[in-house]
């Protein structure tokens, strides 16, 4: 299968979303449509992975209205598709749900309880890295799949082949060191987690994440079984 991923800035990888693409022997090709412009077609695409950047859907780009396309595109043909963070709320206003600012600013590690038993393998608890001060409202017809202590909108699952998550688990430890050094004065103003980027890089990746993302990958990836 060809996996396509949205890249939309360049601390803000696949992760270990490639891993697992590899070890399933799929073929992985990642646009950086914010920079070149450039999107795959719906033909050209048998899962999408949609990451997270520091824009917003609410913003008037084309490439982002040209995002929403391609999603609704594959909505509509029934293609698994996963968000991160930006990417699940695009996957959201796509849908109809609206993007606001969350009431608070979640940035660094903090739990997030899962809220539906239909992936039964997923831990009840993951400890994930949040970097967001917006949200999306749950999709009409989606499930809510993840709350936090601060937000209850943490993640959906639309029918059996869309999740989106508003934090991340995708970054291993190399990853999360890419984002907090270039980002580092994010975390310092109106921070809910009260955590600077020296902590953040310190708390380290927990085993769980990556095994949490590849069962949500293989669930939505076979959906086309």
């Amino acid at each position: 299968m060809r996996i396509n991923i949205l890249q939309h800035t360049p601390n803000e990888g696949p992760g270990s979303v490639a891993e697992w693409a590899h070890q399933r022997g799929h073929e992985l090709f990642i646009y950086h449509p914010y920079q070149f412009g450039v999107l795959p077609t719906a033909a050209q695409t048998g899962m999408l992975v949609v990451l997270g950047g520091p824009m917003s859907p609410n913003d008037d780009a084309d490439w982002i209205k040209q995002e929403r396309q391609l999603i609704q595109q594959l909505l509509d043909t029934h293609k698994p598709l996963f968000g991160a963070c930006f990417g699940a709320q695009q996957i959201a206003k796509t849908v109809g749900a609206e993007i606001k600012g969350a009431p608070h600013k979640e940035v660094g590690w903090a739990p997030v309880y899962r809220q539906s038993n239909v992936i039964a393998q997923l831990p009840a608890k993951l400890t994930a890295l949040h970097w967001h001060q917006e949200m999306f409202e749950l999709p009409k017809e989606a499930q809510l799949l993840f709350s936090s202590d601060l937000l209850t909108n943490q993640g959906f699952l639309l029918g059996d082949n869309v999740i989106g998550l508003q934090f991340h688990l995708e970054p291993e430890l190399d990853n999360v060191r890419e984002i907090a050094v270039n980002d580092y004065q994010y975390p310092l103003v109106g921070n809910a987690l009260h955590q600077t980027s020296e902590e953040i890089i310190s708390q380290g990746v927990p085993a769980a994440n990556k095994q949490a993302i590849y069962d949500m990958l293989d669930f939505i990836s076979d959906s086309q079984d």
